[in-house]
């Protein structure tokens, strides 16, 4: 964030890690944490895709632990509708084998992964 010049504060980025899906709001670190829990997801991100309808979908890009793979989509998908409200279970997965980008202090760079599955 950053505060100007009359001491205003703007926080800026982390409003954006929230999927604006069809009027409900779903906070990607909610569904990330969950993710975690799951033994095949080594590393994660949530995103918000354009929806032509809901204006935005979930989906969550997986870096598989080793052994793990695609196969298990629907083991992580079911293991997210047991602790997650319907709405805020991704409706698309991608699995990956490349780390996911990320910034010089770590933090995933979810725009560069917005712009890659936006495809």
């Amino acid at each position: 964030g950053f505060m100007d010049e009359e001491g205003y504060l703007y926080v800026v980025d982390r409003i954006k890690d929230m999927v604006l899906r069809g009027g409900e709001n779903v906070y990607c670190v909610e569904v990330e944490s969950a993710l975690f829990e799951h033994d095949s997801v080594k590393d994660c991100a949530v995103i918000g895709l354009p929806h032509d309808k809901l204006g935005e979908e979930v989906a969550a890009v997986i870096v598989p632990a080793d052994g793990h793979g695609e196969h298990s989509e629907h083991e992580v998908l079911a293991h997210l509708k047991s602790r997650l409200a319907g709405f805020k279970v991704p409706s698309r997965v991608f699995w990956r084998q490349a780390e996911l980008p990320r910034n010089a202090t770590g933090k995933v760079l979810k725009k560069d992964l917005r712009d890659e599955y936006s495809k």
